[in-house]
């Protein structure tokens, strides 16, 4: 069955259709989920990693170090707290202007780990020190060195909300939409049982050449006997 949502035609997925209650309900359950457990590993790691030296595991791959973070994911634009707060709170409107329209359980995903990781960052900077609106995201996570000299410290939000950025560039790629329709690519290969078109338009104006001159020659020799 063929549907047209508001991005264009495209086939509908099975359960596409109706109020979209279940994928509204995934959106919000990772975005909760994602959120307490982003603020229970930052409640963690103040109480355990504060005035400690970092923690090595798994061979020094990964290092557990308390940072406070003033800028934004993986500690970029630390002089410009203020505007990632700004910033962070139009993403989480869109989302709810997105949700309006939700049909796609895998978009509900999506969204729900961008959600969750905005709301993480974005609680630290209202609640935290050193101001409203202004204060330092708590990271912990550093890759392949103690302080973060490899791969930027970390936490729990930054992941969920790349994990959620990831899986809405899949779903994109794949032709999946929000409303639950999926498009068909250009590139699609026809389905099975249905008529294929000829691809030997050429040769077949071809023999029919031959045919014609055949028959045009027994006229003729017709005509002289």
């Amino acid at each position: 069955m063929t549907a047209a949502g508001p991005d264009g035609p495209g086939t509908a997925e099975p359960g596409g259709g109706g109020p979209g209650r279940r994928a509204i309900a995934v959106l919000a359950g990772t975005a909760g989920l994602a959120f307490l457990a982003d603020q229970s590993t930052k409640h963690l790691a103040l109480a355990t990693l504060d005035d400690r030296d970092p923690v090595r595991l798994l061979g020094g791959t990964v290092h557990l170090t308390l940072t406070r973070n003033s800028g934004a994911a993986f500690s970029l634009g630390a002089d410009h707290t203020w505007i990632f707060s700004v910033i962070t709170l139009a993403v989480v409107g869109w989302i709810g202007w997105m949700a309006l329209r939700l049909r796609s359980v895998p978009w509900g995903l999506s969204l729900g780990l961008v959600l969750g990781g905005a709301f993480g960052n974005l609680a630290d900077r209202i609640f935290r020190a050193p101001g409203y609106f202004v204060g330092h995201v708590v990271d912990m996570v550093s890759l392949f060195d103690p302080y973060g000299r490899v791969w930027p410290v970390f936490n729990l939000a930054d992941s969920v909300l790349v994990c959620g950025v990831v899986l809405a560039v899949v779903l994109e790629l794949t032709g999946r939409q929000r409303d639950g329709t999926r498009l068909r690519g250009a590139g699609s290969a026809p389905a099975a049982g249905s008529p294929k078109e000829p691809t030997d338009g050429p040769r077949r104006r071809e023999t029919t050449s031959v045919e014609d001159q055949r028959e045009t020659t027994d006229v003729e020799q017709r005509e002289r006997a």
